[in-house]
């Protein structure tokens, strides 16, 4: 699984010009997941996302997590980040799991923040949506569950 993770002070997801999702201070994610995927990536990325240190204290140092701030999560599945772009300029898509994989893996994803205590709210799987945010810092930070 790979994750685009930024800080933002406010963010809100559309489907044909109608709000589905927002939040105020917290983080967007856009979570890809490649076929290979598992559980476990699952599991890893939940444990780091919770406790990641990238709000900042009052000596604004980034030493605060998502649970201290108490901040909110807009999660958005986004199947092209596992683009490959090595051959031609069309990208291909084949690492990215099909949405009988990717489905359960996101829900489970997900699902395990709100296990955490993190309020999160979500795109629509599989839909045209345009998101929008003001990127706090600008903070933001790719994390890859190949990568650990």
């Amino acid at each position: 699984m790979r994750i685009v993770i930024q800080r933002s002070k406010k963010a809100e997801v559309k489907i044909e010009n109608k709000s589905i999702a927002s939040i105020e201070h917290g983080l967007v994610l856009l979570i890809g997941i490649e076929s290979a995927d598992t559980k476990e990536d699952v599991d890893y990325l939940v444990r780091k996302i919770s406790t990641m240190r990238i709000f900042s204290d009052e000596s604004d140092k980034m030493n605060l997590s998502i649970q201290d701030v108490k901040g909110d999560i807009l999660s958005i599945s986004q199947f092209t980040l596992h683009a490959e772009t090595k051959k031609g300029n069309r990208p291909s898509f084949i690492q990215a799991a099909k949405p009988e994989v990717a489905t359960p893996l996101y829900d489970s994803f997900n699902e395990g923040l709100r296990n955490n205590n993190l309020h999160v709210v979500e795109g629509l799987f599989g839909a045209d949506m345009q998101v929008s945010l003001i990127n706090d810092g600008p903070v933001t930070i790719v994390i890859d569950s190949k990568n650990k």
